[in-house]
């Protein structure tokens, strides 16, 4: 903490991560704004259950207290005001002499900051922290805690005695390694429950104060050796940003602002601190004025550590916000909120920089792909690729959920309580048990007959029922091309050959199950039912697909970008089919596992039904597979899990005229045969290859 140079009745404070004052950016006005009204709904319903206090009695009063208190407990709100009686009180038995108190504003962890001068000494900052304050807001930080990876979010400590021993082990620390920090001069504990952190006053005016440009390479040199100096001492200081990196009066760089510090900190929490400065310095000075600043400071190699970390994950909260108004071309609101102009001289500065690198990041629409761009360029063996952050990806809680709710609709929705499973029949449960066998030898005769390269069949066969547990996590098409273009790579084939060969062998395959839609319908007989095509559905269909199809036909723009958006996929696969063309033996050999895997696949699901006492001829029972497969294979969830299901019972009892109470655990057989039951051995035989080194 620190006092602001400027009209001392603004009473500015900065914190890393919050502005406060005349001039916030319209996102911290939003912010402030809100917390004022969730601070104004609460004192209503406070003031409300005082009314109840005369009328309904006590235990009114205590279910709006527990309301409340549970309210601000769990997801945040404003605490009770400090009694600042006490803090005196408090602050006099420590020896120091205030003469008076100002609440400045609370810091983001929940904890109050106040301004305290003294009679015939320096001014004091205190940071005030309680139990409530610490157990404000739970919910977030568990959601938070929960989704991302330790080192990304620091488990804070849990009470004040905690904060206390933290922060002077970490003032310590700070104080070893050489870098200029506000001095902690004492705590103090005021027996209710409440600690003081009393911190000397630096006067000086932080980086957001400062015009683009008076921020030079000097400047920025200065601010990554003290950073260096942190981490050379394994200090992370996990809170930098504009409002904790401070110039005082003597030109001396200060650092402020360590309520996160992580100790002992490893690799993946110190280059998240490089990503962060390196993102600040950026939005004022441009990506290769601040990329240069921070390797010349810090080495390229660890500059280049820190690129897999430049995402908006890994960066604070308020930084993200500022991100959004820079890569939305809104730069100068983000300079108002500054109380800086980017119409004057420093503005155009720091816009354009010493080579238009800032306008250039802007141009691009995305600053931090701009910063990696650049240190790409200073070191071009650096990893480009994010790292991972989070435990759980929102896709993944999205497809699980969705997931879910199909096999619950699926459970609840279909009569399973009048399934007799004991009258399954053995001998057809063993032929479809044969069938599913079979689907895997096949499916690896699909894929090596793609590839003009010679691959080991037996690598190919293990590399497809380690699809089966790929699939597991990921839809189905994505997961089968995703890890036969990984084998394909580790086998020798070029990455762009071997994207070809699969893309080759997908559009065979989809070839191949219209020619058997087309096949079986005309040999089955079946008609789509009336009722499932209304006139209404042609009449908006038949527009939806002609519209686009006439646009690209006779807009020579559209048409230009549809073609390039088709060249770039299938760009190798016609020479690839010429070098198929000249080994006539694989391309049936391709031919032929697809049509197989997809026969199959039919007897699997014809065998699951006669062993339930059902009935079907080969030709419908495909009719009813094939369809069932092009509508589940559209829904992304993992596996196809929940949408296959009610799709093949769909089409089974609408097509193939099954009952319901026959289907259903048809089905179910047969995704246990073809879907659950491979994934054991298919993780086997993952491990197994990654230790070879073929995925």
């Amino acid at each position: 903490m620190r006092r602001m140079r400027g009209n001392r009745d603004e009473g500015l404070t900065m914190w890393p991560g919050r502005r406060t004052g005349p001039g916030e950016p319209s996102h911290a006005t939003r912010a402030r704004r809100l917390s004022d009204l969730v601070r104004l709904l609460l004192r209503m319903l406070g003031r409300g259950v005082v009314l109840l206090r005369s009328t309904v009695g006590g235990p009114a009063v205590a279910a709006g207290r527990t309301i409340v208190l549970g309210t601000r407990r769990v997801l945040g709100g404003p605490g009770p005001q400090t009694a600042v009686g006490r803090m005196l009180e408090a602050l006099g038995s420590a020896g120091f002499r205030p003469n008076g108190i100002r609440h400045v504003t609370d810091a983001p962890d929940g904890t109050r900051w106040y301004h305290v001068p003294q009679e015939g000494g320096p001014p004091l900052d205190v940071r005030v922290i309680d139990r409530a304050q610490l157990a404000s807001g739970s919910l977030p930080r568990l959601l938070r805690w929960l989704r991302f990876r330790p080192g990304v979010v620091e488990r804070g400590p849990r009470t004040p005695r905690q904060v206390v021993e933290r922060a002077a082990v970490v003032a310590a620390a700070v104080a070893g390694s050489g870098v200029p920090a506000p001095q902690l001069l004492a705590t103090v504990e005021s027996g209710t429950g409440m600690v003081l952190l009393v911190y000397e006053q630096v006067e000086g005016r932080t980086l957001d104060q400062l015009a683009d440009a008076e921020i030079d390479d000097e400047l920025q040199a200065r601010f990554w050796r003290s950073v260096a100096l942190l981490h050379d001492r394994r200090i992370a200081h996990r809170g930098l940003a504009g409002s904790s990196l401070l110039i005082n009066h003597q030109g001396v760089v200060v650092l402020a602002g360590f309520g996160g510090t992580a100790l002992a900190a490893d690799d993946l929490v110190l280059g998240l601190d490089i990503a962060q400065l390196l993102t600040v310095l950026a939005l004022r000075v441009g990506p290769e004025r601040a990329v240069a600043a921070a390797a010349g400071a810090l080495g390229e190699e660890r500059v280049a550590a820190a690129v897999p970390l430049l995402q908006p994950a890994g960066l604070s909260r308020t930084l993200r916000a500022d991100l959004r108004l820079f890569n939305g071309g809104r730069r100068g609101e983000l300079l108002a909120g500054l109380g800086l102009t980017s119409g004057g001289p420093a503005g155009q500065a720091g816009a354009v920089g010493a080579d238009g690198a800032a306008g250039e990041g802007r141009a691009a629409g995305n600053l931090l792909a701009a910063i990696r761009g650049r240190v790409l360029e200073l070191v071009p063996g650096a990893p480009a690729s994010p790292a991972r952050l989070s435990r759980v990806r929102l896709r993944t809680v999205l497809t699980v959920a969705v997931g879910g709710c199909a096999v619950y609709y699926l459970l609840t929705g279909f009569p399973l309580a009048r399934i007799d499973v004991t009258a399954t029949d053995t001998r057809w449960l063993a032929y479809a048990l044969l069938a599913a066998l079979l689907s895997h030898p096949v499916a690896a005769m699909g894929l090596s007959g793609f590839v003009p390269e010679r691959l080991p069949f037996g690598r190919v066969l293990l590399a497809q029922l380690a699809g089966s547990f790929v699939k597991l996590v990921a839809p189905v098409q994505l997961a089968g091309v995703t890890l036969a273009v990984r084998f394909l790579q580790k086998s020798g084939v070029r990455p762009v050959l071997a994207v070809a060969s699969v893309g080759l062998s997908q559009l065979a395959l989809g070839t191949c199950r219209m020619l058997l839609l087309l096949v079986f319908g005309a040999m089955s007989g079946i008609a789509v039912p009336g009722h499932l095509v209304s006139a209404r559905a042609v009449a908006i269909g038949l527009p939806t697909v002609a519209i686009p199809v006439l646009l690209v036909a006779v807009v020579s723009p559209v048409r230009r970008r549809a073609v390039a958006l088709v060249r770039r996929p299938l760009s190798g696969v016609a020479p690839r089919l010429l070098d198929l063309l000249r080994q006539p033996d694989r391309l049936v050999t391709g031919l032929a596992g697809h049509l197989l895997l997809t026969v199959t696949y039919v007897l699997c699901l014809a065998a699951s039904l006669r062993a339930f006492g059902g009935s079907g001829g080969i030709p419908t029972v495909a009719v009813a597979f094939l369809t069932a497969h092009a509508v589940g294979s559209v829904v992304p969830t993992p596996g196809g899990i929940g949408a296959v299901e009610t799709a093949l019972i769909g089409t089974l009892t609408g097509l193939a005229q099954v009952p319901a109470e026959i289907a259903t655990p048809s089905v179910l057989l047969y995704r246990v045969l073809v879907f659950w039951l491979p994934a054991l051995p298919g993780w086997i035989c993952f491990g197994y290859l990654q230790r070879k080194g073929a995925l």
